[in-house]
């Protein structure tokens, strides 16, 4: 999802207006879109659906100055558009998730045991994109099995890449070294926003 963006009253006056010139009616309006929003997304299993719809109204918000002008039509039909890329980027960062749930066992990755919650793998999915595709993926493979498989794909990427097992063990401790501050500077920060 894209980074958030922080509604002003400024900016929403300006929602407002190109609602209804009429304030009231441009309020009711604005609750009757919210709501048919928060039930679009509700209705497709979003168990996040009043988020998704503050991002969308946000990103309305954000657009409006610029597409007010040259607007014809109903405002909600632009909503609904917004909120269909809402909801597909939703579910693609789900799926990351869902991934990263099936291939991490968190206590593989780290000397401790996290409480494993959804901001655990919301910030090992965000750190991970920071890196470039070829570490995050051999992050990925080489944590990715337990048991006999584990030491076969192991010996295989080290083969792959040229490199000894052990040789590959110390790369791999260099991308966890990187990615841990990252997940516990993440974590805190989230945590940080939750108390406020």
């Amino acid at each position: 999802m894209k980074t958030k963006w922080v509604l002003t009253q400024e900016a929403f006056d300006r929602l407002l207006a190109w609602l209804d010139s009429d304030r009231e009616n441009a309020g009711i309006r604005f609750l009757e879109i919210s709501g048919k929003l928060t039930l679009f997304f509700a209705r497709r299993g979003c168990p996040v659906a009043e988020e998704l719809t503050d991002e969308t109204m946000n990103r309305v918000s954000r657009r409006v100055e610029d597409i007010a002008p040259t607007y014809v039509g109903d405002q909600a039909l632009y909503f609904h558009g917004v909120s269909q890329n809402v909801y597909w980027e939703w579910l693609e960062k789900e799926k990351r998730l869902k991934e990263l749930r099936k291939r991490f066992d968190l206590r593989l990755l780290f000397s401790y045991k996290p409480a494993v919650d959804e901001t655990i793998y919301e910030c090992l999915d965000e750190c991970l994109q920071k890196l470039d595709a070829k570490s995050r993926e051999e992050l990925l493979v080489y944590y990715r099995f337990n048991g006999r498989l584990k030491i076969e794909t192991r010996k295989k990427m080290a083969d792959d890449i040229g490199i000894t097992p052990g040789a590959l063990t110390t790369r791999v401790y260099r991308l966890r070294a990187e990615l841990e501050p990252c997940i516990t500077e993440c974590s805190k920060t989230r945590e940080d926003q939750r108390v406020l």
